[in-house]
């Protein structure tokens, strides 16, 4: 299995990337839509995609084709995974769907937010609820991590350098603060902003101690 393709994007076309790597071979990748929209503008320039192959049938079944699939994170991928485990997701219409961030999506399931899910292409208000039903206990990791992902796992732009916020506490952060019941996005407000202090904590105890702080007004 293909686990991780790194190379030169040339291509962008509904929804599908031509990736050309070291030794001569260019891979078609298809991509989930909202992934597909971050990289038009890297056209020309090196990425790395985590990926996922599978089998398509096509003609009705007679014909069975393989393809590859890419995403912008481990999280992506694993949110895809995930995905078309519902009934009536293949792995096309999945692709299709993902036209917002994983984040997004999985904090719609977790919030049983129907309106936000049938909003996503080829989703009706059946799917959606079928969607809640199958996942909604499924996904509430995926939401924390998609907003911080973990330091190695590999970035769509891959340029080697060191992030400057420390990715991985914050998600540790923010599920801690889930956990104590507080809402989703004010954590999130929070944490960004504990790390974008020029004393910004250098452990989960302290960035959890400075969001409640700015909580409080403090």
């Amino acid at each position: 299995m293909i686990a991780r393709i790194h190379g030169l994007l040339e291509q962008i076309e509904n929804s599908a990337a031509l990736l050309r790597c070291e030794g001569g071979l260019t891979y078609e990748v298809l991509l989930p839509a909202y992934t597909a929209a971050r990289l038009v503008d890297r056209i020309d320039q090196p990425v790395t995609l985590q990926t996922f192959h599978f089998i398509e049938a096509t003609t009705q079944g007679a014909n069975m084709t393989e393809r590859l699939a890419g995403f912008a994170s481990l999280t992506d991928r694993q949110f895809f995974e995930l995905f078309t485990t519902c009934k009536g997701i293949g792995s096309r219409k999945a692709l299709r769907a993902m036209a917002l961030s994983t984040d997004q999506i999985a904090t719609a399931i977790t919030d049983r937010d129907i309106a936000m899910l049938t909003s996503l292409p080829e989703i009706g208000r059946r799917t959606a609820e079928t969607i809640v039903a199958t996942l909604r206990d499924k996904v509430g990791h995926l939401t924390a991590a998609a907003t911080y992902p973990s330091q190695n796992e590999a970035a769509v732009t891959d340029d080697g350098e060191t992030p400057a916020v420390p990715t991985g506490m914050g998600r540790e952060a923010l599920e801690v603060l889930l956990q104590l019941g507080e809402h989703r996005l004010h954590a999130v407000q929070w944490i960004d902003q504990a790390l974008s202090a020029d004393d910004r904590p250098n452990d989960v105890e302290g960035i959890v101690a400075a969001a409640f702080r700015i909580k409080a007004g403090s």
